[in-house]
């Protein structure tokens, strides 16, 4: 799972170099400059989502790790703080800026890193190779499974929206196409399987009904208690940053009176609240699995479609026009139809509506999830019908000569023209 999703996730960070902006933006010249709403909603909706897994899983790790160092209380009202705590830490970060955020992750990676390799010795001799688990969650061993890879691919997918915050800064003309992709690839590949692989050896340690973070405090001893506090609050101050900073430079885009501090604040409200939802009203463990499903069989055709008009445009990009919509205005090269390529969208729409009734997870099950005998393959469809059709449609109603980057004769800009105001927000 996670090798298909880095497959579908590495090229997609060839963008930024191209147009000099984020993901929602440069997808604007895919679905149209107004059409680059709904990469804005689908950042929206991740960078809640997993906004709110980092804060839970950091403020219980916190809570939990203290109780079992100290015996301090572990109820619903201390939980309730250390969350109010890590949402408010990770969100002063985010609120900071880009530089901060990069700061973090360099020394939070290293850090982070030790602390799991310290883990194999700390619980190496509690570990078993032959656990079995209990019973298949969807009943069977191949519908269990797929969902298992699903799951696996969910995770690079629900990078990419935000990929190019940073690949922006890349220079074409410092490093290719192949190594920009090369580097994205590997870096998502290696970084998620790490992770991966230490929860499926933390699995084993202890039972799953205390919850991933409990599982882990529990099978700890006293001495590694405290590395894992470190990796559920400092791994958790990154991540979630990141997750906001870049939701709220483009919502800020979108609003130009709404200045990007306010916008992450606005935003990481919401995402606090959906933590002290998913931990006191719902059971957060079925709601993130069916979230991040969900949410890849809406994300996955989005991402196929900006692929395949990337490789169609052989990476060409006007970065001026793409800031239209951004500076209030109408026309361009991206304007389409009102703002909105009806090619990419009369194959999104239909990608999505099938997915969705093909998906199956603890908490939705869509009415066609028995077309291949409880397999899943909602995202496998949604991806194909969305790529199919919009080649399809590229091909009997193909886009104009400038669209394209042939009327003014050039394959790619070699650079970002240096008096584009790309981010609104970054000027002030």
């Amino acid at each position: 799972g996670l090798i298909i999703g880095t497959a579908i996730y590495a090229p997609f960070g060839l963008f930024g170099p191209r147009t000099g902006t984020n993901s929602a933006v440069s997808s604007g010249a895919h679905f149209g400059v107004v059409g680059r709403l709904i990469g804005t909603c689908l950042s929206l909706f991740i960078a809640l989502g997993f906004f709110g897994l980092v804060i839970w899983t950091g403020g219980d790790s916190l809570v939990l790790g203290m109780n079992k160092l100290f015996g301090t209380h572990a109820g619903d009202g201390v939980r309730a703080v250390g969350y109010a705590v890590m949402g408010i830490i990770t969100l002063s970060l985010a609120v900071y800026g880009h530089d901060k955020v990069v700061a973090s992750q360099k020394w939070v990676t290293v850090i982070i890193g030790i602390v799991l390799l310290l883990g194999l010795f700390a619980l190496g001799g509690q570990f078993d190779a032959g656990y079995k688990g209990g019973e298949y969650l969807l009943g069977g061993f191949w519908s269990t499974w797929v969902l298992g890879v699903v799951t696996g691919i969910s995770a690079p997918i629900s990078y990419a929206p935000f990929v190019n915050d940073y690949s922006r800064y890349i220079s074409p003309k410092r490093f290719t196409q192949k190594q920009v992709l090369w580097a994205n690839a590997i870096g998502m590949f290696i970084g998620c399987w790490t992770v991966m692989a230490f929860g499926a050896f933390e699995g084993t340690l202890a039972p799953i009904d205390l919850g991933p973070v409990g599982a882990l405090v529990e099978a700890s001893p006293k001495w590694y208690v405290i590395p894992v506090i470190m990796i559920g609050t400092i791994g958790t101050l990154a991540q979630g940053a990141l997750c906001l900073y870049g939701t709220g430079l483009d919502t800020s885009s979108l609003i130009p009176r709404l200045p990007r501090p306010a916008a992450t604040l606005l935003l990481g409200a919401v995402g606090i609240a959906v933590v002290f939802l998913g931990a006191f009203v719902f059971n957060a463990i079925d709601l993130i699995n069916a979230f991040v499903i969900l949410l890849t069989v809406v994300t996955a055709p989005w991402i196929i479609i900006n692929l395949i008009g990337y490789w169609s445009r052989r990476g060409w990009y006007d970065p001026v026009d793409l800031q239209v919509f951004n500076r209030g205005e109408k026309g361009g090269r991206y304007w389409f139809t009102h703002g909105w390529n009806l090619r990419a969208m009369c194959a999104w729409v239909p990608a999505v509506v099938v997915g969705l009734l093909c998906a199956q997870t603890t908490k939705y099950t869509g009415p066609w999830a028995d077309v291949a005998n409880g397999v899943d393959v909602s995202i496998v469809s949604s991806m194909v019908i969305g790529g199919v059709i919009y080649a399809v449609l590229l091909k009997l109603y193909p886009e104009r000569a400038d669209v394209r980057g042939e009327a003014v004769g050039a394959a790619a800009p070699a650079e970002v023209p240096a008096d584009v105001v790309v981010e609104p927000s970054v000027l002030t």
